[in-house]
C-alpha cells in the first residue's frame, strides 16, 4: 500500500526533527547558565566579595553563551532545510493538482488553493511551532531544579503550567471552526478577485463594475468580520496567557522572597527560580502564540493530502507506440465535473487516418463537451474513447499529448514568444517544426511582420495580438509537430476571409499527411474540408456519415419543421 505522498513527504523529514529534538535537548540545558549564573552571583559572588570568582565565572557564562547562540543557529537551520525538502517533495504534485483543478472539479470546488496550503504547512515546518514542541518535553527538568530549591516553588510553578496548558486546550476548542471559516472565506474572496480581475474588459465596457464590486465586497466583508472575530479570540487567548505567566512569575518571586525570609532558601534561589519559571512556561506560552499557525498548518495539510491523493497518478504506464491508425467513440456519456445530469449522452463514431468529422448543432447541445472528452480533458462517465484500440486513459497524458492538437474555443496563450507558445514550450523544439506549423496555420507572413519576428514577446494571455492573431497562433500551436488526432473547436469563429480559407488548406493537408481532423463549427465554411459531419440535439447524436449527405439531410429535417 502506497503511503500518501504528505505523509511520505514529512516521514522524509524524520532524521531532521530528531536531530532538531537532540540539539533543542542540549540548548534546554545551556538555557540553565543564566539563572545558575545569577544564583552564583548572589550566593558566592557577593558572599565572599571575590572579583575573581566574578571573572571566572563570567568568562564560563560567556562561553557557554557563544554555544548556546551557535546551536541555535544550526537548529533554524536545520528547520529551514525542512521546509525546502518539504517543498522539493510536494511542490511539483502540488502544481499539477492545481493544473487539474478545473478539469476534475466543479468551479465552486476548485477554489481550493493547494499551493497556499503547501505554503502554510512549509512556513511552520520551518518556523517556531516546531521549537515548541521540542522544547515542551524539557518542562520536567525547571520543574524538578525548583523542587530542589523548594518544594513550594515546584508546586507553584505546575500549577500554573497546568492553567497555561488548559487555555492552549480551550484555544484549540475555540478556535478550530472559525479557522476552517476563515479559510473558505478567504478563497471565496481570492476567487471573487480573479474573476474580475480575468474579466475586467466585460465589467469596464458594460458597466458591471459597481455591481460586482458589490458583491466583492458582501464577500470581503464576510471575510474580514471573521477575520476579526478569529483574531480577537486569539490575540485574547495570547495576551491572557502572557499576562499570567508574568503574574506568575513575579508571585514565584514574591514566593522565594518569603522563603528567603525564613531562610529556607537562599537570596540567589529565589532569582534564579524566578528566572526558571519563565523559561519553564515559555514554551507553553509560545505554543499559545503559535497555536493559529499549528491549526492552519494542520487544516492545509488536511486539505492538501486529500487534494493529492484525489489527483495522484497511479504510477508510470506502459510506454505505448504513438497512435496512427484509428479513433473511435462507443456509447460515449460525459458529465461535467461536480455535476449529475450527462451533457452528451450514447455518442458512437469511428474514423481512420486521414479522414475529417465536423461537429455541428445547436447551441448548448454538447459539442464543446464532447471535444473536451475526445482530447482526455474530461473523463468519460460511461463509453469508450480509443486511439488505435487502445483506451485513451492507457496513454500517460504527456506522453499522448505530442499525438493531440487542440483548439479550445477560448484561446489561451502564454507570457512568452510567438515561437515558444507554437512549440508548447518544449526546450528542444526544432526551428523547421515551429515554422511548418505555422505555415500550414497561415500565420508565417503575420509574424515575419512583427517587431521580432517569432521572438515576440506576446505578454500574458497573448495581449499584443488581435482575437484573430490569437486563435491563429493557437492553431499552429495545435498544428505543431504534425499530431495525429486534431479537435478544432469554432476554429474560424475570429477569422476573416484570408484566415478561414488558411483554415480550410490547413485541414486538407493535414488529413493527407495521415493526421484526424475534428472540427466543432456553428459556421458552414469550417466544414470545407471534412469529409464526415456528426449532427448533436440536446447531447445526443442525431446523425453521422459522408458530410454532404447529412447536410441535406439535415436542411431538409429543418426545412420539414418549419412548415
Amino acid at each position: 500500500m502506497r503511503r500518501p505522498l504528505v505523509a511520505a513527504a514529512v516521514r522524509q523529514t524524520r532524521k531532521a526533527f530528531w536531530s532538531v529534538a537532540a540539539l533543542s535537548a542540549v540548548t534546554n540545558v545551556l538555557m540553565l547558565t543564566g539563572p545558575l549564573f545569577m544564583m552564583q552571583v548572589y550566593d558566592r559572588v557577593l558572599a565572599s566579595r571575590s572579583i575573581p570568582t566574578l571573572v571566572a565565572l563570567s568568562l564560563l557564562a560567556i562561553g557557554l553563551y557563544i554555544f548556546l547562540g551557535t546551536l541555535e543557529v544550526i537548529r533554524s537551520r536545520i528547520l529551514t532545510q525542512i521546509g525546502q525538502k518539504i517543498e522539493e517533495q510536494l511542490g511539483t504534485p502540488t502544481f499539477d493538482a492545481v493544473m487539474m483543478l478545473p478539469l476534475r472539479m466543479s468551479k465552486k470546488e476548485a477554489i481550493s488553493q493547494p499551493v497556499r496550503d503547501l505554503e502554510q504547512v512549509r512556513q511552520f515546518m520551518s518556523g517556531p511551532g516546531p521549537i515548541a514542541i521540542c522544547d515542551l518535553p524539557w518542562l520536567p527538568l525547571y520543574l524538578a531544579i525548583l523542587f530542589l530549591f523548594h518544594p513550594y516553588l515546584g508546586w507553584l510553578t505546575i500549577a500554573g503550567a497546568l492553567i497555561l496548558i488548559v487555555l492552549t486546550l480551550s484555544s484549540e476548542a475555540v478556535l478550530r471552526e472559525p479557522m476552517r471559516r476563515l479559510a473558505l472565506l478567504a478563497g471565496t474572496r481570492n476567487e471573487f478577485m480573479e474573476a474580475g480581475r480575468r474579466n475586467a474588459e466585460a465589467l469596464h465596457a458594460m458597466g458591471m463594475r459597481s455591481a460586482y464590486a458589490a458583491k466583492w465586497y458582501q464577500a470581503n466583508a464576510e471575510y474580514v468580520s471573521e477575520q476579526r472575530r478569529t483574531s480577537d479570540a486569539t490575540s485574547t487567548f495570547s495576551t491572557v496567557s502572557k499576562i499570567f505567566r508574568l503574574g506568575l512569575q513575579s508571585a514565584v518571586l514574591a514566593l522565594g522572597a518569603w522563603l528567603a525570609i525564613y531562610q529556607l532558601a537562599s537570596p540567589g534561589a529565589m532569582i534564579a527560580a524566578s528566572i526558571l519559571t519563565s523559561r519553564a512556561l515559555a514554551p507553553i506560552e509560545q505554543a499559545i502564540g503559535q497555536w493559529r499557525g499549528f491549526v492552519n498548518a494542520r487544516q492545509a495539510r488536511s486539505r492538501l493530502g486529500q487534494l493529492l491523493e484525489k489527483f495522484r497518478d497511479d504510477g508510470p504506464r506502459m510506454p505505448l507506440p504513438s497512435p496512427q491508425r484509428s479513433f473511435s467513440i462507443s456509447n460515449l456519456t460525459v458529465v461535467a465535473p461536480g455535476m449529475h445530469l450527462p451533457i452528451v449522452h450514447d455518442v458512437s463514431f469511428d474514423l481512420v487516418a486521414g479522414q475529417g468529422v465536423g461537429i455541428i448543432g445547436p447551441s448548448g447541445s454538447g459539442k464543446s463537451t464532447l471535444a473536451r472528452a475526445i482530447v482526455g480533458i474530461w473523463p468519460p462517465a460511461r463509453g469508450t474513447i480509443r486511439l488505435d484500440g487502445a483506451e485513451i486513459d492507457q496513454w500517460d497524458s504527456e506522453a499522448l499529448g505530442t499525438s493531440i492538437g487542440y483548439l479550445p474555443q477560448d484561446v489561451e496563450l502564454f507570457d512568452g514568444t510567438i515561437a515558444e507558445n507554437i512549440s508548447r514550450f518544449r526546450e528542444a523544439a526544432k526551428a523547421d517544426a515551429i515554422i511548418e506549423a505555422a505555415r500550414l496555420a497561415g500565420v508565417h507572413d503575420l509574424i515575419l511582420s512583427m517587431p521580432d519576428g517569432y521572438d515576440t514577446r506576446i505578454g500574458a494571455g497573448g495581449a499584443i495580438l488581435s482575437a484573430g492573431q490569437r486563435q491563429r497562433v493557437g492553431l499552429a500551436r495545435a498544428l505543431y509537430g504534425k499530431p495525429f488526432l486534431i479537435v478544432l473547436d469554432e476554429p474560424n469563429a475570429s477569422l476573416d476571409t484570408d484566415g478561414e480559407t488558411a483554415l480550410t488548406n490547413a485541414i486538407a493537408s493535414i488529413r493527407q499527411q495521415g493526421s484526424i481532423v475534428i472540427v466543432i463549427a456553428h459556421r458552414p465554411n469550417a466544414l470545407a474540408a471534412v469529409d464526415h459531419v456528426l449532427v448533436l440535439a440536446h447531447g445526443g447524436m442525431v446523425a453521422f456519415g459522408p458530410r454532404d449527405e447529412v447536410l441535406r439531410k439535415t436542411t431538409i429535417r429543418a426545412v420539414s419543421e418549419k412548415t
